[in-house]
């Protein structure tokens, strides 16, 4: 099947009572319990999971690939998360150009918790090679660059990370499915901001990730989601973030900034 049309019909199933082929907007916070307490109909509180985030979220799995995705209101929210999975003392190697908020997070956010940033030139691979340390437990690129559109080799950059042991995440937000596969060259997560050519009306502002196998799941930025609520919004346009890769699963608190 062709892109185009997954990215159509991923995620939007025909109504089984109405046979309406556009998915309902769902505005509820809260959904029913049945007598014994359980959630046959998988949702419990918007927080958690939704219809409409639900629906995003599986056409996103689609177009990636991956075992999960996790719809954030932001990409900064789902960018936070990532970051949230480490530890203070842990090191992250980040590209020198990239989404602004990226490197406001790592400089003005997470420095102060105790984790340690090199920023370098992604398309020296020398360089990259260079900043890796014994701590580093993070490997971020993103191709093309936002703003400078500099292009990395992804999968050399991929192998690298492999052989310190280290996670490795691409923001594919400029490149988008449609023209690069990060999970083919190696990556464990990846990251979106829908507001641009995802969504590409300037309209929506979200994002998601995605895990690239079971082994190293979405489940801690779930966690992260449902803990600390940055999720999107059921009826509105907003940011949405999408992960789709090998995510750890200690995400802490997040806050959307994207």
């Amino acid at each position: 099947m062709r892109i185009e049309t997954v990215a159509v019909h991923a995620g939007a199933e025909v109504d089984p009572g109405t046979g309406a082929v556009t998915p309902a907007i769902h505005p509820s916070t809260t959904f029913e319990r049945e007598p014994d307490g359980s959630f046959p109909r998988g949702h419990i509180y918007s927080r958690s999971s939704a219809p409409n985030r639900a629906a995003l979220e599986a056409c996103l799995i689609a177009l990636e690939g991956g075992v999960g995705a996790v719809a954030f209101s932001s990409a900064s929210a789902a960018t936070a998360a990532v970051f949230q999975s480490l530890a203070p003392g842990d090191h992250v190697v980040a590209p020198m150009d990239a989404y602004y908020g990226t490197g406001k997070l790592l400089r003005e956010v997470y420095a102060g918790w105790g984790l340690a940033t090199t920023f370098v030139d992604m398309t020296d691979l020398g360089a990259v090679e260079k900043a890796v340390r014994p701590t580093t437990k993070l490997v971020w690129a993103e191709s093309p660059s936002n703003p400078l559109w500099k292009v990395s080799d992804l999968a050399r950059i991929g192998a690298l990370a492999r052989a310190a042991g280290a996670h490795y995440v691409v923001d594919n937000t400029t490149a988008t499915p449609i023209l690069s596969s990060p999970f083919k060259l190696g990556a464990d997560l990846i990251v979106h901001a829908t507001t641009k050519y995802l969504g590409g009306h300037s309209t929506c502002s979200a994002a998601s990730w995605w895990p690239a196998s079971a082994a190293r799941s979405s489940t801690g930025c779930a966690r992260c989601r449902r803990r600390a609520g940055p999720c999107r919004r059921r009826s509105t346009a907003g940011s949405c973030s999408a992960v789709s890769a090998r995510c750890r699963t200690g995400c802490g608190r997040s806050r959307s900034t994207r």
